[in-house]
């Protein structure tokens, strides 16, 4: 199931996953990328990781990645394992706060 007909801005993806309660924003880039700097509510789950991952399958997963790529192949891959995941792109042209 989709929570949008079609791809939302990186924007627009935060600001759902901030709403949903119970919602995990995962950052499929790698540990060095993530450790450079990512959403202060992220969770790393590198790409090569994601068969690692242990949520209940309803749980709903924000996807990003630097572009927009890997998080697409990482949706792909999450919604084969029976998760409801929402690709919100790339957070290279994010402009708010980043941890590091």
């Amino acid at each position: 199931m989709s929570l949008f007909s079609r791809r939302p801005s990186f924007q627009q993806g935060l600001e759902t996953f901030r709403k949903m309660p119970g919602a995990v924003l995962l950052d499929v880039r790698t540990p060095e990328e993530f450790a450079a700097g990512h959403v202060p509510e992220a969770v790393n789950a590198p790409l090569d990781a994601l068969g690692r991952i242990d949520y209940q399958r309803d749980t709903p997963l924000f996807v990003y990645c630097h572009s927009g790529a890997r998080s697409g192949r990482a949706c792909m891959l999450l919604e084969e394992k029976g998760y409801r995941a929402v690709n919100i792109g790339g957070i290279a042209g994010y402009n708010g706060r980043l941890d590091r």
